[in-house]
């Protein structure tokens, strides 16, 4: 036998608002035939109620493996079980300092720290703002520790017509982390030509 196996991706969702980020990384997985591994924290369920019209069982269905943010047993706990890496989208503050202590008390945490000890990518797209001190010394731990920062900004080289188009550039150029390539993601001289002297 020699079937190669199907990558797979850990996508995190927790309390931050921006739901819709996650969302769209599950169906950019499900685009790319990459397994998706959904760890949703309680607080996320909180913000989907709040942002959507969707429920967690409605979440769940677009992911191909769902692990209870409880289930500190489950396999992506463990670095044995390979991966292209994490995502976690969006990633409250809470749950970006919890990762940078290494003392985790949930899966979603524990699949983060087993990401970074296995040296993979994990991919934090911090949804907050303003950040006072304390948040920027943890991001520069974490980046340290060889996490990956990824705040989701507008790119208005792309000029996104809709909310959607702009959340799935910020997703798409995630990917792009994983070496994942997503067609919804408008790229600088390819798609949009560069602007050639710009008169100076």
């Amino acid at each position: 036998m020699d079937e190669t196996p199907r990558q797979r991706l850990v996508v995190g969702i927790s309390g931050a608002s921006g739901v819709a980020y996650g969302l769209r990384a599950l169906a950019a997985c499900r685009d790319l035939g990459v397994e998706s591994h959904l760890i949703l924290s309680k607080a996320a369920a909180l913000t989907l109620a709040q942002e959507t019209r969707l429920t967690v069982a409605e979440v769940s269905a677009k992911a191909d493996v769902v692990h209870k943010v409880g289930d500190v047993g489950a396999a992506v706990s463990s670095g044995s079980f390979r991966t292209l890496g994490m995502l976690i989208a969006p990633c409250s503050i809470r749950t970006m300092s919890e990762i940078s202590t290494g003392v985790t008390a949930s899966l979603l945490t524990r699949a983060a720290d087993v990401t970074l000890k296995e040296r993979r990518p994990l991919v934090l797209m911090v949804r907050e703002t303003p950040l006072h001190l304390g948040h920027l010394r943890t991001m520069v731990r974490l980046a340290e520790m060889g996490a990956v920062i990824a705040p989701p900004l507008p790119a208005f080289y792309a000029a996104p017509q809709t909310l959607e188009e702009m959340v799935d550039q910020s997703v798409g150029r995630c990917l792009d982390l994983f070496g994942l390539s997503w067609e919804p993601v408008k790229r600088w001289g390819e798609d949009i030509a560069p602007i050639l002297g710009g008169g100076l």
